[in-house]
């Protein structure tokens, strides 16, 4: 995950403040045992080892943090969406920002729309009022980015493989390692960050990408492979115009969107399920895929996200966040750079 603002100088932005949650750590202490038990089950969990006592002692105090402001938060009761204990417990909030496990999208504050947009014209009467491309065969199994921040090549991969199977018929699994390692000759640098638009070009260039189990995904930078890159192509791409969810909606209701969110704050590190809403961030930094939205029974809308944290990250790996916001630039940013293969 990872995001990039093109200006002279192109700098990366990294994807806590645990003083509420350091002070309710406080009310925990008096069972210890029971959370030193609950931190060694969530190691074995999710294959955490350390390499001395003391990083482990260390650990230890952010995750018995952690977990106090997510039981906190759960606890309060007033909002649409839960948090977890999830992979990223045992790291601060700031670590998570400033580490490749969120870093990897390159922000575009200049950004020069695309040839144009093939959607506008089309009426909003004639669109569904639920939209889950999973259920049309347009999605492939969560993937897991890993420690490596290219999120903007899972984001860019998964808007391929769903227009590939609209158009074609045929969902193929499609290798994000390719873009990964051969897609290192202008603002895309593997797991160092990119832009989805820019991985779109090299995909047209490179005349498509190769299966994923032709090219195995590795979470690191690697020598690029040549090959066969014929399993999927598109011909073009296509930027959603900026700020405007309405026409968002219009691109979702006929083929999944790369999306570009503020993924670093601790309510999107812990995310567990419901419909992510109230005040989130728009430095963004976190490329995911939008699939579909919908409405709950409640009728809070929402926009149906695949994210590339894993299946144990989220609601089996996917994110609800609310839809139609007063904010023009969309919850955590989301409408501010979207965009779309064509073919």
């Amino acid at each position: 995950m990872a995001i990039v603002h093109k200006a002279s100088l192109l700098a990366i932005i990294g994807c806590l403040c645990l003083c509420g949650a350091a002070i309710a750590a406080r009310e925990l202490n008096h069972d210890l045992p029971t959370m030193v038990a609950r931190h060694e089950s969530w190691m074995a969990q999710y294959g955490r080892m350390y390499k001395d006592a003391a990083e482990k002692a260390q650990r230890f105090e952010v995750f018995k943090a952690n977990v106090a402001f997510i039981e906190a938060f759960n606890a309060a009761g007033d909002n649409k969406f839960w948090l977890g204990v999830n992979q990223f417990a045992d790291i601060t909030n700031d670590e998570f920002r400033t580490t490749k496990t969120n870093k990897g999208y390159k922000a575009n504050p200049v950004r020069v729309r695309s040839t144009g947009f093939r959607y506008e014209n089309v009426s909003f009467d004639a669109l569904p009022a639920t939209v889950d491309w999973r259920a049309k065969g347009a999605v492939t199994p969560v993937k897991d980015q890993g420690q490596c921040g290219c999120c903007w090549a899972f984001s860019a991969v998964a808007a391929t493989e769903g227009i590939v199977k609209l158009k074609t018929g045929t969902l193929v699994s499609l290798a994000e390692q390719e873009l990964v390692d051969c897609d290192v000759h202008g603002e895309d640098q593997g797991c160092e960050g990119g832009l989805m638009d820019d991985a779109f070009k090299f995909i047209i260039k490179n005349g498509g990408l190769t299966k994923e189990s032709s090219y195995p995904y590795t979470a690191s930078d690697g020598k690029c492979k040549s090959g066969s890159n014929s399993a999927a192509t598109i011909t073009g791409y296509e930027d959603v115009p900026a700020n405007n969810e309405a026409d968002l909606m219009k691109v979702v209701a006929n083929q999944p969107v790369s999306v570009a969110v503020d993924g670093g704050d601790m309510t999107f590190q812990f995310y567990s399920g419901g419909v992510m809403t109230g005040s989130c961030g728009t430095d963004l930094d976190h490329g995911i895929a939008a699939i579909g939205y919908g409405k709950t029974s409640d009728g809070t809308s929402y926009w149906l996200m695949k994210n590339s944290w894993g299946a144990s990250w989220g609601e089996d790996g996917y994110l609800r966040m609310e839809k139609d916001i007063a904010d023009k630039k969309g919850m955590c940013g989301l409408a501010m750079e979207p965009s779309y293969p064509t073919k």
